[in-house]
């Protein structure tokens, strides 16, 4: 875990995702998921380069079941874009950083 990328849970997502007054990238992964472990040093980069515009946070869905439910999180790594306490993207799959920044763009100036 880096200090670009804060733990968030299903105790604290409301108050540091959905009431952010920036837009916040969720990163939904489990210890056990390969994919996963390939997206975070593409995420911990952008949160370097991008944290002033946009949050990046991650939720490990095994410790945290209730808030994957709750956004219908089926596969993983799945990475959310909540804007104004609405989830307003959703990017399935691990992709190369270039491909995240395009799908991203929409949100800051990157």
């Amino acid at each position: 875990m880096s200090n670009h990328l804060s733990a968030v849970t299903d105790a604290d997502f409301d108050s540091v995702v959905l009431q952010s007054d920036k837009p916040v990238i969720v990163d939904f992964w489990a210890e056990w998921c390969g994919p996963c472990k390939q997206v975070t040093p593409i995420l911990e980069a952008l949160a370097a380069e991008h944290g002033d515009q946009l949050t990046f946070v991650k939720l490990n869905i095994d410790e945290n079941p209730a808030t994957p439910g709750r956004y219908g999180v089926i596969s993983i790594p799945t990475i959310n874009v909540y804007v104004n306490g609405e989830l307003a993207k959703s990017i399935v799959g691990a992709k190369p950083k270039a491909a995240l920044l395009k799908d991203l763009q929409q949100f800051a100036t990157l």
